[in-house]
């Protein structure tokens, strides 16, 4: 891991304004041809990032290329795909106020210099991917990534030498007083994925030099699950035991706790129990393909907040310090204000709360007024019910009858709302996030109206008013 200075970083901002400056960046072709080295080098490269992601959090082979590795080449692709259709300018009637100018522009420009702060739980999908978010705005590129996801962090950072100019790209390592030196630096834009408390940080730093900010964050509270009595339970078990599994639960989509209707609660912790054990087996810490913890700290976390609610727990409960790895782990019943439901849990552990599902509105309320979470998950056959809900409640995704595939659909925006993040990525809205639109009217430089003219007295005056609430109609 290197060292840096003020200076140094200083000097690779420097650096990267003054490339950006040459104009380069802002050719269209140019940003394609960038975008396919970057997608050929992630698959020549996916042997070296799976082996990083084993080190750091136990992921197989499987769950590292269906997590991390294959979305950044798909991500990219849309990018390839749609960059010439979104750059092209919109072109606009100016309007009869503007007359004789008939024609406004809107240009999709690049801010800048860009900075990426990247997490530890999709290190490879959550930094290229937002790399080549930015590239496709016509952007460079600073990525600070994660200190805790070191063998990713030394892989990716292989990476970005061997792939671009550090004028273009350029990845820094390191701990949060890295982090906290790149935010003194003045960018363009600034694209934060992790938790709120940090979240707050960087925004606050950000204003120093009003730099507009992306924010992808968890959510204060958590994101919940709902299952109704009228729900299939052995298809709802089988996919949040699935996702539960997925990362050890450091997935900021992740399911935090559900909440199921007491009616069918007994049968349906029965269910989950099940498929966990058909998933990854009766013995999960002796499963090579169950992940792990990425760090002591974050196993210290889980094991202690699990012990405290040693009582309820009704599956899992036991892990292995030095494997980092925590059993998936079932808490039932806990009711809706205790403390293990009122944070991002970020970790295996699965807290269950009844509710009657005659008070499924006094749930949904509970919900409401808490953060706003990044994602919500129902499962109902009553599909009137759960459209109503996802059009009413404030989150950033979901699924009904489904688990985090939302965050897998070309075309569509991916971020939270409040706590749980601002701004949105993926694709076009990705394009639309590293870019800001600017509008240029061309002007005639003859038949000028004199409507905007003094004097703007008398029957002059009057005239003019009475065609310009015309043009207003």
């Amino acid at each position: 891991m290197a060292t840096y200075s003020i200076s140094d970083l200083q000097t690779i901002v420097a650096q990267q304004r003054n490339f950006f400056r040459t104009g380069a960046t802002l050719d269209v072709n140019w940003r394609i041809r960038q975008l396919k080295k970057l997608r050929d080098a992630v698959a020549a490269h996916e042997e070296e990032f799976e082996d990083a992601l084993h080190e750091d959090l136990g992921r197989s082979a499987v769950e590292a290329y269906l997590c991390d590795i294959g979305p950044t080449i798909v991500e990219i692709n849309e990018m390839i795909r749609g960059l010439k259709r979104w750059a092209r300018p919109e072109r606009h009637f100016s309007g009869f106020m503007c007359f004789p100018s008939l024609i406004t522009k809107v240009y999709k420009m690049p801010y800048g210099v860009t900075l990426v702060i990247s997490p530890f739980n999709f290190p490879i999908l959550l930094t290229l991917g937002v790399v080549a978010a930015s590239i496709c705005g016509g952007n460079t590129v600073v990525v600070k990534a994660s200190s805790k996801s070191a063998a990713c962090t030394a892989a990716l950072k292989k990476f970005v030498a061997e792939v671009f100019p550090p004028e273009f790209v350029t990845l820094v390592d390191g701990g949060h007083d890295v982090a906290d030196m790149c935010l003194a630096q003045r960018f363009d834009k600034i694209f934060y994925t992790g938790s709120p408390a940090v979240g707050k940080h960087v925004l606050a730093e950000a204003a120093q030099n009003l730099t507009p900010v992306a924010l992808e964050l968890g959510g204060e509270t958590g994101n919940w699950c709902v299952v109704r009595k009228d729900a299939d339970i052995r298809d709802a078990a089988r996919k949040i035991a699935f996702f539960k599994l997925c990362n050890a639960g450091q997935i900021c989509i992740n399911i935090n706790q559900i909440a199921v209707a007491e009616e069918i609660a007994e049968p349906f912790i029965y269910a989950l129990k099940a498929e966990f054990n058909r998933q990854i087996g009766e013995h999960p810490l002796e499963n090579p393909d169950y992940p792990k913890l990425i760090t002591e700290s974050a196993y210290d976390k889980c094991a202690r907040e699990a012990d405290e609610y040693r009582e309820r727990i009704v599956y899992g409960g036991v892990g292995d310090r030095d494997a980092r790895r925590y059993a998936p782990t079932i808490i039932y019943p806990v009711q809706k204000d205790e403390p293990i439901v009122m944070h991002e849990l970020f970790c295996p552990l699965l807290p269950i709360v009844p509710f009657k599902d005659i008070e499924i509105d006094e749930m949904m309320d509970t919900i409401a007024e808490r953060e706003h979470p990044l994602a919500l998950y129902l499962f109902t056959k009553d599909k009137r019910w759960a459209n109503r809900v996802m059009r009413s409640q404030q989150y950033g995704g979901g699924c009904i009858n489904e688990v985090c595939v939302h965050l897998m659909v070309k075309g569509v925006p991916f971020n939270g709302t409040g706590h749980s993040g601002m701004g949105a990525y993926h694709g076009e809205w990705g394009f639309r996030e590293f870019t800001h639109p600017s509008t240029a009217l061309t002007g005639a430089t003859c038949c000028n109206l004199l409507l905007r003219e003094h004097p703007y007295g008398g029957k002059a005056g009057e005239k003019k008013l009475k065609v310009l609430r015309w043009f207003e109609r």
